[in-house]
């Protein structure tokens, strides 16, 4: 490899028995590849040439990329115009169905043996489910639902992928290092995950510069995600060394370069720190550690049209908050929670700005977060969302079916406690 590329492997430990409550026993899910240091154009066009051997490449980009800059054609044209196959300029928020196998459809009729991906979100599912299916001749809405996770008729013989696929993320919500993907049925309006052997990207590319352009809002919230499974990972009673080091290195990189970038978008420095963080959020992730309230009752935020980022910048100080106040009873919560506090207080921008805030070093780490997402200028309440408290009881509910719901600090187990918890924040 070129001395100003870093190639690496993004993880090098197998992934846990489940991911994200699924149960992932018998299935080969090797880890992604990671590239960055050099353009993501260039970077692309070398490991589609010498890693993947591949001649008929599909692009799959982010619709406001392909619309208003000229990246998406920087990258056709390092690959070769005759390489290039296909282009789709977006994808629907949530991943339909019918897009999902509109490319899957031209892939086929192409001859596509690479798909790259150019964005983030629905691009980076949908790209995942498309080589699924690739790979396992679906071309139909019926035959896509029996792949998913909730199938009752699931195929015997689920084929691996075998068009690799390269994503080139623009967010911090970390995606294209998770297996697993989500497509909605037109029908139904249901969403679904799926999760099979070989799924997920054969190569990550990181480029900080490109990312200059991912508008403010969606990067710094996509941040807090990140930061929410660190710090869930770090409050877990689960937790183990390996993931308490992994999740305190993603914070220290991840907060201070955050607060960075709010103060210059063109601090590219701070952007490659915060894709770097991301890495470390997504092991734990991928490890199988358990995380808590914030990520059970955020997932329930999202049909209501509230993005994941924003959902942890509502949740998860609010979860912080109720653990320390309802966990007295087992001093690990506290000392958890302590810990986190001390790394935040000791790196020196972060503890500008919670100065800034007004706070003093025996403030909770709820108001440290509370701080920390004030600063960077994003949603702290439902109300900002235009959700009204009229939602929270059919929330509370639903939240009890998360399969993180039990692994909180303090296992969310009646509707109640999720109640309380949403009413702080509405």
């Amino acid at each position: 490899m070129n001395s100003t590329e870093t190639y690496k492997p993004a993880f090098t430990e197998p992934p846990g028995t489940n991911l994200a409550g699924i149960p992932v026993t018998g299935l080969v899910l090797p880890s992604p590849y990671v590239s960055y240091g050099r353009p993501y154009y260039e970077s692309c066009a070398r490991h589609v040439n010498e890693t993947f051997h591949a001649s008929k490449v599909y692009i799959v980009a982010s619709g406001s990329l392909a619309r208003n800059t000229n990246r998406v054609d920087k990258l056709i044209e390092t690959l070769g115009k005759d390489k290039v196959v296909g282009l789709r300029r977006g994808i629907t928020p949530h991943t339909p169905f019918s897009e999902i196998l509109s490319i899957t459809q031209e892939c086929r009729d192409a001859g596509a043996d690479c798909v790259v991906t150019l964005g983030a979100g629905s691009v980076t599912d949908g790209a995942k489910l498309v080589v699924l299916c690739l790979a396992n001749d679906i071309s139909e809405p019926r035959q896509l639902a029996r792949y998913s996770v909730e199938s009752q008729d699931m195929p015997k013989d689920v084929k691996v992928p075998t068009v690799p696929l390269i994503t080139i993320p623009t967010s911090l919500s970390g995606g294209e290092y998770f297996s697993l993907a989500g497509g909605t049925d037109d029908a139904t309006h249901h969403k679904q995950g799926f999760l099979h052997s070989g799924m997920g990207s054969k190569l990550i590319i990181l480029d900080p510069d490109l990312c200059t352009l991912t508008p403010e809002y969606h990067w710094l919230s996509t941040g807090v995600r990140s930061i929410d499974h660190c710090v869930e990972a770090l409050c877990c009673l689960t937790a183990t060394p390996a993931s308490d080091d992994r999740a305190e290195k993603g914070l220290r990189l991840l907060v201070p370069s955050l607060l960075k970038c709010k103060v210059d978008a063109n601090d590219v420095t701070a952007r490659h720190d915060c894709q770097m963080a991301v890495n470390f959020a997504m092991w734990n992730v991928r490890a199988g550690i358990p995380m808590g309230g914030s990520h059970a009752i955020g997932h329930q935020l999202g049909p209501h049209g509230v993005p994941h980022g924003v959902t942890s910048c509502i949740m998860c100080p609010a979860v912080m908050k109720y653990n320390i106040q309802y966990g007295s009873g087992n001093p690990e919560i506290a000392a958890r929670q302590a810990k986190i506090r001390e790394i935040l207080w000791s790196e020196p921008d972060v503890a500008k700005t919670l100065k800034a805030a007004g706070l003093s070093e025996s403030a909770d780490l709820g108001d440290l977060l509370d701080a920390i997402i004030r600063a960077l200028g994003l949603p702290r309440t439902l109300g900002e969302m235009q959700l009204g408290k009229d939602v929270i009881p059919a929330l509370s509910e639903r939240a009890l079916d998360d399969f993180w719901a039990p692994t909180n600090p303090v296992p969310l187990l009646k509707a109640e406690q999720v109640r309380e918890i949403l009413e702080a924040v509405a």
